[in-house]
């Protein structure tokens, strides 16, 4: 693979920018961060002889990691991680719950004219106002809420095409829009409306939406927005695959997604032209976004880990690679052993061991880097019985898949199936309907079959009955900064998103294996 030349500084200002330079503070603390990775580079001169006796360095890491996080709230409580959009540059490190990521490019410094920062429509947005560079290039709840009372729910993104529970919504009053918006504030969750396709299998037998809009006509569905960043690993476009074309390239699918959204979500009265799609794609195809650092364990590129984005950048890929079914053009033999970024810290003697009282000498990150070691160890190697997946054992005719994680996420390193295979693990059940969400009947046409479910999926792009509740699986990188996960938001943090999977296989993970399972997740 041809060697990229990566960008992770720098801004090249569009017409009437000011400059976007990060505040001192903000760098001195990320250096900090930096530097975090070698204990002693954390003492000040004289330190040693000032140091409290007794204060090993446990306490030591404990102090510094109080410290650090002290300092990443200052930094956000004083405004300086709210500065206008206008103001920030997209490449510059930024803090989310468990630490520190970071995007890269390899084209360079970014160019505000892109077509991707622009208002290409009629209500104001662009892509960027659903694709935050600080919430991993998606939209995070809690960056939705301080958008709505900076201006009173009147931001573009406050809008009724899909920005509302419904199209109807009452947004005449805040506390009007407040409750308009309730999907979108409180899970993130864009409202994308579809028809039952003219010649599907099944039909609309029922509907139960708590906005009194869905019908046949145009179903309500609520989706987290994708990352538009690390899709040069994509297999797939969209969540049920609606822009992934047969015999297309993936630039041709991802230049129709960019026409698509500009015309639907920044209602365009025109399309893109051919220029714009390019250059949106070229854009977004340069980015590379990971975890650089996590508060329990440092650096994530220390003591020969390969975390961050650098290394995700010159990482291989091409649809197919690592198919656990044959589909590897290259014939190459499945592994299971997909994520190696933190093998290095694998430590056998501390499969399950934590810092022990009053052992002073102990530095705090090993127990954090061991967990997130454990964690790519489970991911990798731990046994799952797959059953009652469809796209997957339906299609193989086989009950029962001997799988690990992996089977489905095999993308080296990065996570997502590198064809495209949309899966229905059971995420829109009824069963797990919450009471925000719209609740669909269909009935099979020819079998008088029905199925209860909260979004039907790729069936509404295919119109097959075997698509129901197919949706494909995301990338696994950036995923502390843009909670909460899965298509839906359902799951709050990883660490909800860990348990679903254990109970839907019933894996067994110990309440242990849960956490640093979900702390590998963190550090992605």
């Amino acid at each position: 693979m041809a060697e990229k030349r990566l960008h992770a500084s720098g801004i090249r200002r569009g017409r009437g920018e000011r400059s976007t330079r990060a505040p001192a503070a903000f760098s001195d603390r990320v250096s900090i961060l930096s530097a975090s990775s070698n204990p002693s580079s954390l003492e000040a001169p004289g330190a040693r002889t000032r140091r409290t006796r007794g204060l090993g360095t446990a306490g030591r890491w404990a102090l510094v990691t109080a410290l650090l996080i002290a300092s990443t709230a200052g930094w956000v409580a004083s405004g300086e991680g709210e500065r206008p959009l206008a103001d920030r540059d997209p490449l510059e490190p930024f803090v989310n719950p468990s630490g520190v990521g970071k995007t890269v490019s390899t084209a360079g410094p970014i160019d505000r004219n892109n077509a991707f920062f622009q208002s290409l429509g009629t209500n104001g947005r662009a892509c960027v106002t659903c694709h935050q560079p600080s919430a991993a290039w998606s939209i995070v709840p809690s960056e939705i809420q301080s958008r709505f009372e900076a201006t009173s729910g009147l931001d573009p993104i406050f809008r009724t095409n899909d920005g509302s529970n419904s199209p109807w919504a009452d947004v005449t009053t805040v506390e009007a829009r407040r409750a308009a918006y309730s999907m979108l504030l409180s899970k993130g969750l864009i409202r994308v409306g579809m028809p039952i396709p003219a010649a599907a299998e099944f039909t609309l037998e029922s509907v139960d939406d708590p906005y009194g809009f869905a019908s046949a006509a145009e179903l309500s569905l609520f989706r987290r927005p994708l990352p538009s960043t690390n899709i040069s690993f994509l297999s797939g476009v969209m969540w049920d695959g609606r822009e992934t074309f047969s015999g297309k390239s993936m630039t041709f699918n991802l230049a129709d997604q960019a026409n698509a959204a500009t015309m639907g979500h920044a209602q365009a009265s025109l399309p893109l032209t051919e220029e714009q799609r390019q250059e949106i794609v070229d854009f977004e195809r340069a980015l590379y976004t990971a975890q650089i650092y996590d508060m329990a364990a440092g650096d994530l590129t220390d003591a020969r880990a390969h975390g961050g984005p650098q290394a995700l950048a010159k990482q291989d890929f091409f649809i197919g690679i690592n198919d656990p079914l044959g589909l590897n053009p290259k014939k190459t033999a499945f592994t299971s052993v997909v994520f190696t970024g933190f093998s290095a810290w694998f430590d056998p003697k501390r499969e399950r061991r934590a810092p022990r009282e009053g052992d002073v000498d102990l530095d705090p990150r090993l127990e954090g880097r061991a967990a997130i070691a454990r964690g790519e160890k489970l991911f990798n190697h731990r046994r799952i019985d797959i059953e009652g997946v469809k796209g997957l054992n339906d299609e193989l005719g086989v009950q029962t898949i001997a799988g690990t994680c992996d089977t489905c996420h095999d993308s080296p390193n990065v996570g997502n199936h590198s064809v495209a295979a949309p899966l229905n693990i059971g995420l829109t059940d009824a069963s797990r309907r919450t009471p925000d969400q719209p609740l669909y009947t269909l009935r099979n046409i020819r079998t008088n079959e029905t199925v209860e479910t909260t979004d039907p999926g790729r069936a509404l792009v295919t119109g097959k009955w075997k698509d129901v509740g197919r949706f494909k699986g995301p990338i696994l990188r950036g995923l502390a900064a843009r909670a909460p996960y899965f298509h839906n938001g359902s799951a709050a943090t990883l660490t909800e998103a860990v348990q679903f999977y254990n109970t839907r296989f019933q894996i067994g993970l110990t309440e242990a294996e849960v956490d640093d399972l979900a702390a590998y997740l963190r550090a992605q």
